[in-house]
């Protein structure tokens, strides 16, 4: 059996007109002057399905403009009685005004086919949404007994089977309104019908585009090799050297890992520990501000992995956002591991927020942050779809639980969770001696992300970019369509997460 969905034309009226007499069951059929409108004021809302060369299946359609056209009225107003005079290109609403399928072949679900090309379309052409008029065949059996909207209650709860309402519920429509005297004629529904919506979840109110555009964001994360600098300007050319390289493959992200500039210690290492990262929370300032120079100038938004911060007496590990238009943006890391207080003094920070950029909601932890799902939580809350985490782990053991719960972030918060560690060893820096680092990118587990849920991995211990391309899109898919829904399925009714500002 050949079965193919595809753009009606002229001449197919005769075979479907052959198959609306099978489909119609004494309704009126589209006349060859119905179908020649439309096609030619809209030829692409106007699909089919042909199996083995016949036309068997046909979904038409029109745009209408939301501000001039009163969804709410008849059907027979809606389409000014076969002339189409509503139709507008320039509207902002698919308008479904048929979806029929020949008897004989109805078990082919083609019908889901034809929903599946009007979303496409619905998405290519940027439009707000999908809406029809359905019929409810199946109300006259209980029609003496109960009313419509609770027909249509119990059709939702699939306590009652209607052939029309049923299949639309299941392909993600929703009931926006009952409306009454919709379609003269129809006893089976009473005259009665739901008016039914399907939301263009990727609708850009203030952009019109005839095809859809992906959102994809490319990730450069680089695994860095821990190594001894002569001075200050050799640390800078490294840097610049992973900016040049990951900027090349066209990465809108560099990740650097946690404290990647502690190599330049090595000079503080008589002093006591604390005393030898205020040393080099003197650097801080003007690496970011370099790091700012390399945003602007290789045109990709940097995480500056992390680096100490001195300010009014306190030691923090504070990591630093230097967007591509020029921008700065610092998030302090929340949970001071018992090393980082013990050797350094270092505090934690206050405030957990996403960041707005050109390519998304971002939001930062750092290292042992990720261990804590209550941050992710607050940043999902806020709209994060992707996460970074520049991490420091000196064993394995300590890697696997940045791993592990990263990974865990990525799912429970659906979204992207990118790590980046460093590598190498550096012996002549106290506290800093070994590193153990597989740097990678961690997705949902579902149908639209790889079956393990890693998008990429970095080879462990080797000095090297990884580059992953993410796509924004299939968060909004996962959210709305997933085959578990953890952010709406939250039981909001029996716990919370509250954040104190």
């Amino acid at each position: 059996m050949d079965i193919k969905v595809r753009l009606l034309s002229k001449k197919d009226y005769a075979g479907l007109r052959r198959s609306m007499s099978e489909a119609y069951h004494g309704f009126s059929l589209w006349s060859r002057a119905n179908i020649t409108d439309l096609i030619d004021i809209f030829p692409e809302g106007q699909l089919c399905v042909e199996v083995d060369g016949h036309v068997v299946a046909c979904a038409l359609s029109i745009i209408l403009n939301a501000k001039k056209t009163n969804i709410y009225k008849s059907y027979n107003e809606i389409i000014d009685h076969g002339k189409f005079t509503k139709h507008d290109y320039d509207g902002d609403i698919l308008y479904g005004i048929e979806v029929f399928v020949h008897p004989e072949f109805r078990a082919l679900r083609l019908g889901r086919r034809l929903y599946d090309s009007r979303k496409e379309l619905c998405e290519q052409m940027n439009l707000k949404s999908i809406v029809a008029g359905g019929r409810i065949p199946n109300y006259h059996s209980y029609a003496d007994s109960m009313s419509p909207r609770l027909y249509i209650e119990k059709v939702k709860r699939k306590e009652i089977y209607d052939p029309t309402l049923t299949f639309q519920l299941s392909n993600d429509f929703h009931v926006k309104k009952i409306l009454k005297d919709y379609l003269p004629g129809d006893v089976e529904s009473r005259e009665f019908a739901t008016l039914l919506e399907w939301n263009n979840i990727y609708y850009e109110p203030d952009a019109r585009s005839n095809s859809a555009t992906k959102q994809t964001i490319r990730l450069g994360l680089v695994q860095w090799q821990m190594r001894l600098f002569n001075d200050i300007e050799g640390f800078y050319d490294q840097v610049e050297f992973f900016v040049d390289a990951v900027s090349d493959y066209g990465s809108d992200f560099i990740l650097f890992p946690e404290f990647f500039n502690t190599p330049l210690m090595r000079s503080y290492n008589e002093l006591p520990e604390r005393l030898a990262m205020e040393k080099l929370a003197e650097y801080t300032h003007n690496i970011v501000a370099k790091i700012q120079e390399f945003a602007v100038s290789y045109n990709v938004n940097i995480i500056a992995g992390s680096m100490p911060l001195y300010e009014k007496g306190k030691l923090y590990n504070a990591s630093y956002l230097c967007h591509r238009n020029g921008k700065l943006d610092t998030f302090k890391k929340v949970h001071i591991t018992p090393n980082e207080f013990k050797y350094y003094g270092m505090v934690g920070g206050n405030e957990v927020k996403v960041f707005d950029t050109d390519c998304g909601k971002v939001g930062l932890l750092i290292c042992y942050d990720v261990e804590f799902p209550e941050l992710g939580r607050i940043l999902a809350e806020q709209g994060m779809q992707l996460l970074f985490v520049p991490f420091m782990t000196d064993t394995q053991n300590g890697y696997m639980r940045v791993r592990h719960c990263a990974q865990a972030r990525a799912i429970e918060n659906e979204c992207y969770v990118a790590i980046a560690g460093s590598v190498g060893n550096l012996p002549r820096v106290n506290n800093m001696d070994i590193q153990y680092s597989q740097s990678a990118v961690f997705t949902p587990s579902d149908f639209a992300f790889p079956n393990n849920a890693i998008k990429a991995e970095a080879t462990a211990n080797t000095e090297m970019v990884l580059i992953a391309d993410v796509d924004l899109y299939a968060l909004r898919d996962l959210h709305e369509y997933g085959t578990v829904k953890n952010l709406k399925d939250r039981r909001t009714d029996l716990y919370e997460i509250i954040y104190k500002d």
